[in-house]
């Protein structure tokens, strides 16, 4: 038994202690965003670090200039880290859960350190290449997998912004792709671009409305996705709507 209230080192321990580490965490970030990667990572911590990372948690619930702290932590002091980074075309060709099972696989897979064990954030992983179980808020619980979701959203958020210097109309520096209000406007009013996933349903519903055809053959049915709905979030926790500037799309 592990109780939450241990502080989210404790499952780590316990299972480090009866042999069944290193104990790596998965996670994602971008599965709720109708633009842009989705970025798996996946990270192995040493144990009895806890404190040197202090107030490590899930990353959607930290200052931006926290997780950055925390992520040069997280790659000086982990004992293996990765991030997987799949483009738009992929999740087209896949389907977004999919491709997050795809990628979570990889990223385990890309480690330095075979892990003993693995934890997931919240739903099971099939194919990992250690025993592993589903840890419903895994981010908040295991220390691990809120690394892994830091790694994750520092390195999305880094590419968005990015991409926004080509693309400066999507404001992707911003929302980052996120269906927020004000990249709803956007993408209505310019249409959808080749790093938008032609899969989500408000992406084709922009794309109708300027007689724009997918970039690219997508293999998963097109507008099968709403990101805007409950069935595509990042980690159960829908987008923050975004406000609205100015009514040119600039």
């Amino acid at each position: 038994m592990v109780r939450r209230s241990s502080g989210n080192w404790a499952l780590q321990a316990a299972l480090d202690r009866r042999g069944l580490g290193p104990v790596a965490g998965v996670d994602e970030a971008g599965r709720g965003a109708c633009a842009g990667p989705l970025v798996v990572a996946a990270c192995v911590l040493k144990p009895g670090d806890g404190r040197r990372f202090g107030g490590l948690t899930d990353s959607k619930l930290l200052p931006v200039t926290e997780r950055e702290r925390l992520f040069e932590l997280i790659v000086a002091r982990s004992v293996s880290w990765s991030a997987i980074v799949i483009a738009a075309e992929e999740i087209d060709a896949l389907g977004i859960h999919v491709a997050n099972l795809e990628g979570m696989r990889r990223a385990v897979a890309a480690l330095s350190t075979h892990p003993g064990y693995v934890l997931t954030d919240g739903f099971r992983v099939p194919g990992l290449p250690a025993p592993s179980v589903a840890v419903p808020k895994g981010d908040r619980v295991a220390a691990c997998v809120a690394a892994a979701s830091v790694v994750a959203k520092v390195t999305r958020d880094r590419l968005m912004s990015d991409l926004h210097t080509t693309l400066p109309m999507y404001r992707f520096d911003e929302h980052k792709g996120y269906t927020t209000a004000e990249h709803k406007r956007r993408l209505r009013y310019h249409g959808p671009s080749v790093h938008h996933r032609w899969c989500y349903s408000n992406v084709v519903a922009a794309a109708n409305l300027h007689g724009m055809r997918p970039p690219r053959s997508v293999s998963s049915k097109p507008g099968l996705f709403d990101a805007s709905g409950t069935g595509v979030v990042d980690n159960g926790v829908k987008p923050v709507q975004g406000r609205t500037t100015r009514g040119d799309g600039r």
